[in-house]
C-alpha cells in the first residue's frame, strides 16, 4: 500500500493499518465539521486498536450522532477526495489556525521549536495539522465503523476543559472489520465487570473508587491463584518476606521514587514526619536486604512478596480491576553477583513461561531500553542491557527492542500476554537493577574478602493480582478450570424426598475439600440446572430418588453436558485429582 509522507514522498509502507486509521480520523473529523460547523479540533491519532478524535462541540454527542457522522464519512470516502500535503513556518502556521479559530492546533504548533516546519494535510475543504503519512485518496478508506463516546481532558490534564472523544476502527477490507466487531461483541459478553457482579467475585463501591471489594467467591479464586504462586515460589527458593504498608519520605527519596514517581503516591504526616503509602514494593526489599551481612556464598538471595500497593491514578481512568488505585503486587527481587545475571534471569522466564502455559496464554517478548528521565550511568545501562539480550538471546527467545520504555532504575523484558480473544496484556515484567544497590550502598564480602555491591532483578509474573484475575475472567468467560473454579461442583436435589442424601453428598465433599455448594430449594430441577450453568460450575450433580436407591450421582458437566451415574468415591477422586494437578 502507498501512503502519502508530510515531505511529499509517495512510498510503500509494510504496516498499512496506522495509516488506514490516522486517515480514518481525518475523515471522521471532516465529516464532524461539517454537520456541526464550529466544532474545534483536538488531536485523532491512529490507536492499537482503531483511532479517535477529540472534538470541543457544544453539548457534546450523543450515540445517534455516531450513525450522522459515520454516514457523512462514507459520502467523503465516495467523493475519492485527493489528500495532499504541505508545510508552513511556524508563524504562518500559528496565523493560520487562529484564522480558523483551532485553539488546540495553536497550542501544539506554539509548543513546537520556532524554526520547526508545521506540516499539515489537506483533503477537499478539510486542512488539518499533522505529521503524517496518510493515504492517497479518500476512496482508500474501505472498512470503518465508529464504535464509542467518551470524555478526555485537554492534554489529559483534569484541570483543562473536558472534550468529546469519538472512537472508531478501520481495516484493510470488510472480512477483517467484521471479525473484529465479532470480538468486540464476544470481549462485551465476558467483561470482568459484568461477570463479576454476575458470579459474585467482586464489587466496586462508592465510597472506595478504584478499590475493588472482593467478595467470599472472588476471594477463593485470589487465594486459589496465591496458593500456586507460593508453591512455585517455594519450589524456586524464593523466601517470602512482608514490607510495611507506610515508610518514611527518606526512603523513597533515596530509591529516587519520590523524583520520579511523586503524583502517583499517597502521602501523610506521623509525628509531624512525612511518611508515604507505598507505590511499589522494591524499596522494602532492599531494606530486607541489607538487615543482614552477606557473603557471595549466599548470592543468589530471593525474596518474595505479595506486597499491597497504592498508587494514585485519574478517576477517569480507573476500570473494573484492570486500573485500580490498590492492588497485590506479586514481586519478587533477586540479589546477586555479576556472575548470576544469566542464569537467574533464565530462571525466571522459565518460571514465566511455565505460569503463562498453565492458563492457556501465549506471549510475546519486549525488550524495554534506558528511558530519557533514568539514573545511573552509561556503563552501568550498557551493562544491565546487554545481560538482558544476552539471556533472551541464550534461550533463543524472539523479542523486540521498545525504545526508552524501561523503568528509571534499570531496562527490563516485558512479556505480553495473548488471551483468548486475540488481545494482549502487559503482566510479566523483569527489570535489571544497578542503581538501588549502590544508592542504598548494599554489599556482599567476596572471594577476595572485599566489599561488593550486589546487582538486583525485580520481577512479577501475574503483575497486579487483581488485574490478573480481570483478564482470567475475560479470558476463561467467567467459566474457570476445575482446580480454580470458586464453586466447583454444586449438588441439586431433584425433590424434598432425595435432600437428605444431597445433604450427605454435599457433606461428603466437603470433608474431602472439594468447593461446592448444594441446592435444596423448591424449584423443578431443569431451573437448578440452568442456574448452575450460568454460575459456571464445572460440574453439577443431581441428586433423585434413582441416586438415593442406587446410592450413586448423576453427574452433569458445564462444558460436555450429562456425564451420567457415577460411583461418589470416583467422582470425589476425579475432582481432586483434576485440583491437585491443576486440570480443566
Amino acid at each position: 500500500m502507498k501512503a502519502l509522507f508530510n515531505d511529499g514522498r509517495v512510498e510503500e509502507v509494510e504496516d498499512e493499518l496506522p495509516v488506514i486509521r490516522h486517515t480514518a480520523s481525518h475523515i471522521m473529523a471532516q465529516a464532524v465539521q461539517r454537520l456541526y460547523p464550529g466544532t474545534k479540533l483536538a488531536i485523532g491519532p491512529a490507536i492499537d486498536d482503531g483511532f479517535y478524535y477529540d472534538f470541543d462541540k457544544d453539548g457534546g454527542f450523543t450515540p445517534d450522532d455516531l450513525d450522522k457522522i459515520e454516514a457523512e464519512m462514507k459520502k467523503i470516502v465516495k467523493e475519492n477526495l485527493k489528500i495532499e500535503t504541505y508545510t508552513l513556518p511556524r508563524d504562518e502556521a500559528i496565523e493560520f489556525l487562529k484564522g480558523k479559530g483551532e485553539i488546540y492546533k495553536v497550542e501544539l504548533v506554539e509548543d513546537l521549536p520556532e524554526d520547526a516546519p508545521i506540516s499539515f494535510y489537506k483533503q477537499g475543504e478539510f486542512v488539518d495539522l499533522c505529521a503524517g503519512p496518510h493515504l492517497l485518496y479518500t476512496k482508500g478508506l474501505k472498512a470503518f465503523k465508529l464504535t464509542s463516546l467518551a470524555g478526555a481532558y485537554w492534554r489529559g490534564n483534569e484541570k483543562n476543559k473536558m472534550l468529546s472523544r469519538v472512537y472508531g476502527t478501520a481495516f484493510q477490507d470488510k472480512e477483517k472489520l467484521e471479525a473484529y466487531l465479532a470480538m468486540i461483541e464476544e470481549a462485551k459478553k465476558r467483561d470482568h465487570r459484568k461477570l463479576g457482579k454476575e458470579l459474585g467475585l467482586f464489587t466496586i463501591m462508592d465510597e472506595g473508587p478504584g478499590f475493588p471489594f472482593f467478595l467470599p467467591k472472588g476471594m477463593t479464586l485470589k487465594n486459589t491463584l496465591i496458593q500456586y504462586w507460593r508453591e512455585l515460589h517455594t519450589r524456586e527458593d524464593y523466601q517470602e518476606i512482608s514490607t510495611p504498608l507506610i515508610l518514611n519520605k527518606h526512603l523513597w527519596e533515596m530509591s529516587g521514587h519520590w523524583d520520579h514517581y511523586k503524583d502517583n503516591m499517597y502521602t501523610t504526616k506521623i509525628d509531624d514526619e512525612d511518611f508515604c503509602v507505598k507505590p511499589m514494593n522494591c524499596p522494602g526489599g532492599v531494606l530486607v536486604y541489607g538487615n543482614d551481612s552477606r557473603s557471595y556464598r549466599d548470592l543468589p538471595v530471593r525474596f518474595a512478596e505479595l506486597g499491597i500497593v497504592h498508587r494514585h491514578e485519574k478517576s477517569g481512568t480507573l476500570h473494573g480491576l484492570m486500573r485500580v488505585r490498590c492492588f497485590t503486587q506479586d514481586d519478587s527481587h533477586i540479589f546477586m553477583t555479576p556472575d548470576h545475571i544469566s542464569s537467574e534471569i533464565k530462571g525466571v522466564v522459565r518460571l514465566i513461561d511455565e505460569v503463562y502455559s498453565k492458563f492457556g496464554f501465549s506471549y510475546h517478548v519486549e525488550l524495554s531500553t534506558r528511558p530519557e528521565n533514568s539514573m545511573g550511568s552509561d556503563e552501568d545501562w550498557e551493562a544491565a542491557t546487554n545481560g538482558l539480550r544476552t539471556a533472551l538471546e541464550e534461550l533463543g527467545l524472539e523479542y523486540v527492542v521498545n525504545e526508552g520504555d524501561g523503568a528509571f532504575y534499570g531496562p527490563k523484558i516485558d512479556f505480553h500476554l495473548e488471551d483468548t480473544l486475540g488481545r494482549t496484556w502487559q503482566c510479566g515484567t523483569i527489570q535489571l537493577d544497578f542503581q538501588m544497590p549502590q544508592r542504598f550502598d548494599l554489599s556482599y564480602v567476596g572471594a577476595d574478602n572485599d566489599r561488593h555491591k550486589p546487582i538486583m532483578i525485580h520481577r512479577v509474573i501475574f503483575g497486579s493480582i487483581e488485574r490478573f484475575i480481570g483478564i482470567l475472567i475475560e479470558h476463561y468467560g467467567g467459566k474457570f478450570p476445575v482446580w480454580l473454579s470458586p464453586v466447583q461442583v454444586k449438588v441439586l436435589s431433584v425433590s424434598e424426598k432425595s435432600r437428605e442424601y444431597a445433604n450427605s453428598i454435599y457433606a461428603r465433599m466437603k470433608a474431602a475439600g472439594i468447593r461446592c455448594e448444594v441446592d435444596n430449594r423448591d424449584e423443578k430441577i431443569g431451573y437448578k440446572i440452568r442456574e448452575a450453568q450460568l454460575q459456571k460450575a464445572p460440574y453439577m450433580l443431581v441428586i433423585g430418588e434413582k441416586e438415593v436407591e442406587n446410592g450413586n450421582l448423576t453427574v452433569r458437566s458445564r462444558d460436555k453436558g450429562d456425564l451420567g451415574a457415577m460411583d461418589v468415591q470416583a467422582f470425589i477422586d476425579q475432582v481432586l485429582k483434576q485440583t491437585a494437578e491443576r486440570q480443566d
